[in-house]
């Protein structure tokens, strides 16, 4: 493997590694996204008798064999009440090792990636650099948290600051490192 790449990918992994850090365990932009409710006890009790698979629902929604007719009619009476989405999970795991790792080798692999994009360049420039890493922030967040939100209404500002944030970083670093090797 080109040495330039892996030096490359490893310090812009860091740096989104260390600013995603920074932005959910010590800024807290996504505080808005993690609420507190003084119910927390009775809703998780009410919650554990009710639901028996793991997963993720939608409240209301048809059941799995539901016809057409049957999901119209659900949909058209959720109209002006409200709703819930729940990921519910049987237990918590707080070991933080393996997501912390996997979390790490994921930004390195994305910057390693986005490097390896920027060597296929004509040219190489901070400016054409930074510009191209803010582009794929931008475009990563317009595909997951944005469209997501179109549908499910969620607050996806924390988002976007990361991804203007991080990127931007990632920008940086690769626009300094790109043209010098």
């Amino acid at each position: 493997m080109n040495t330039k790449l892996l030096i490359g990918g490893i310090v812009g992994g860091l740096l989104l590694f260390i600013y995603s850090f920074l932005s959910w365990a010590i800024l807290n932009i996504h505080g808005s996204n993690t609420q507190y409710t003084p119910a927390q006890d009775e809703i998780m009790a009410l919650l554990t008798s009710k639901i028996t698979e793991e997963g993720s629902y939608m409240l209301p929604a048809a059941p799995k064999g539901a016809t057409a007719e049957e999901q119209q009619a659900i949909h058209n009476g959720m109209a002006g009440k409200p709703w819930a989405m729940i990921s519910y999970h049987k237990s918590m795991n707080t070991g933080m090792t393996m997501n912390m790792a996997r979390g790490l080798l994921v930004d390195i692999v994305i910057a390693m990636t986005t490097l390896w994009l920027i060597y296929k360049m004509r040219d190489i420039n901070f400016k054409s650099a930074y510009t191209f890493c803010l582009t794929l922030g931008i475009l990563a967040y317009l595909a997951f948290p944005y469209g997501f939100s179109i549908w499910f209404e969620t607050n996806t500002i924390p988002d976007l600051i990361d991804a203007l944030v991080g990127w931007s970083l990632l920008g940086i670093w690769l626009g300094f490192w790109a043209p010098r090797t």
